[in-house]
């Protein structure tokens, strides 16, 4: 009779867990379809492409489904959320590898964010919270003990709320704080001196030949030539982004001139499906086009965490057209933008340019040689964080909020940091564990989908 009562037990059990996983299959199912399917459009060809990426880890998984992020926190309640009626403007989809090294507007090497395309206003919580668990999943990923990865991630909570204070108190200026070879350690540092040293010509000389004299690009899997009706699209387009920026800029018309287009194929993850093209501006006139500039066109849509966070009227009447509203995005947040930023509309789709710049790397986590690097590395990223909430809002020229935000997420996280950093750390390590049941569970229903049968 207790064996029969046992089977009975496990039966029971075993439908229970059976069950729970067979909702969250179709939960992930109906979010990707919703997203992938109906919002973006992308056929089945781009969504094998794209799927095929994220089956790669948990963490390629976690980057290229925010929307499922976004789905599952939106709809939760958090303690330590600022005032719904002060939002801050948040870059949206915040990770490890969206932070990098290049050049920035007045010629220095500095280490920030490099990604703007999901910014949009809501809680900081969204930012830091997202960035914690990608933190676990690229530890993790390298086989760190729990316990280092805990430090680190505290290391990067603790980081982001003395720096929000310090604004706060005024005793700092966001405006002005820059993360170059003098203010970083570790593998940072290292990345700057690499980036500081990459010639100006790697990129031009890498993508581009020479043919009769004059510089195109040079065809490759990721540089592809484009179609007719692409080079037309783009060189309609053109003149609304290069009228912008000879106003903005006072030089002459010839700087602006386009040599050749490309069609740029393989970047990115949760941005598989939306066009992105190279054009090879003259800018100056130096030998042999070495000076060449390349412009990068990327198709951008309505922010993904737009579609879980309260609505901003005034937010959204400034920013209709969504290549402004990166470009506002990253000149907000950034403390000297790319002075090629701009955007234009090609067939009625939105689109925002920048400069591809040579002078671009990103971390290895991989050359990470001990827990130190980690510890470093996470508290600088949390201080950028920080950098980036205070700097995008009244302290911007025409800055769209009337109030500081460092002070509404200042009153938000109180007096005690402990226990706002104990909460995050503990909420980012469950949701990156649901990450990796998540990603079992999507790499059966898209295998099935790539066979035609989810």
């Amino acid at each position: 009779m207790e064996k029969l009562d046992e089977k009975r037990a496990d039966d029971l059990t075993g439908r229970v867990k059976h069950t729970q996983l067979h909702l969250r299959r179709l939960t992930i199912s109906q979010v990707l379809e919703e997203f992938d399917g109906r919002i973006m459009g992308l056929d089945d060809g781009k969504r094998i492409m794209k799927y095929r990426k994220m089956r790669g880890s948990p963490y390629l998984f976690f980057r290229g489904s925010a929307y499922l992020f976004y789905f599952d926190v939106g709809r939760e309640w958090f303690p330590y959320r600022s005032d719904p009626e002060r939002p801050t403007w948040i870059q949206g989809d915040l990770h490890f590898e969206n932070f990098g090294a290049f050049r920035s507007g007045k010629g220095r090497i500095a280490f920030d964010v490099n990604d703007f395309d999901e910014g949009c206003m809501g809680s900081y919580l969204y930012d830091v919270l997202r960035m914690s668990v990608s933190l676990f999943l690229a530890m993790s990923e390298r086989g760190l003990p729990l316990e280092e990865q805990r430090e680190a991630v505290i290391a990067y909570l603790s980081a982001y709320v003395k720096q929000i204070r310090r604004y706060a108190e005024r005793r700092e200026d966001p405006r002005s704080l820059v993360f170059d070879e003098l203010s970083t350690k570790g593998p940072i540092r290292k990345l700057l001196k690499k980036t500081e040293k990459l010639a100006a010509s790697r990129l031009i000389e890498g993508i581009t030949t020479l043919e009769e004299g004059r510089r195109v690009f040079r065809w490759s899997e990721e540089i592809r030539k484009p179609t007719d009706g692409e080079r037309e699209l783009v060189l309609n387009g053109w003149p609304e982004y290069a009228s912008r920026l000879a106003t903005r800029t006072g030089r002459p018309e010839s700087y602006y001139q386009v040599k050749d287009i490309a069609v740029k194929h393989g970047s990115g993850t949760a941005s598989i499906g939306l066009d992105r093209f190279y054009v090879l501006m003259e800018g100056g006139a130096g030998d042999l086009g070495l000076d060449d500039i390349i412009i990068e066109i990327k198709e951008v849509r309505a922010p993904v965490p737009a579609y879980f966070m309260p609505y901003n009227e005034a937010f959204w009447e400034e920013f209709a057209h969504q290549g402004k509203r990166v470009m506002a995005t990253q000149q907000a947040m950034h403390h000297e933008a790319d002075p090629f930023l701009g955007y234009l509309t090609l067939n009625g789709r939105h689109f925002y340019a920048r400069e591809r710049s040579p002078y671009k790397k990103k971390l290895k986590p991989h050359k990470f040689a001990e827990p130190k690097d980690w510890l470093r590395t996470a508290e600088c990223m949390g201080r950028i964080t920080a950098k980036m909430h205070a700097r995008a809002d009244a302290d911007v020229e025409e800055g769209l909020l009337p109030y500081h935000s460092e002070d509404e997420i200042a009153r938000a996280i109180g007096d005690d940091a402990d226990a706002f950093r104990d909460y995050l750390a503990n909420r980012a390590l469950s949701y990156a564990y649901q990450v990796r049941e998540d990603y079992s569970l999507f790499k059966e229903w898209s295998e099935a989908f790539e066979q035609g049968r989810s």
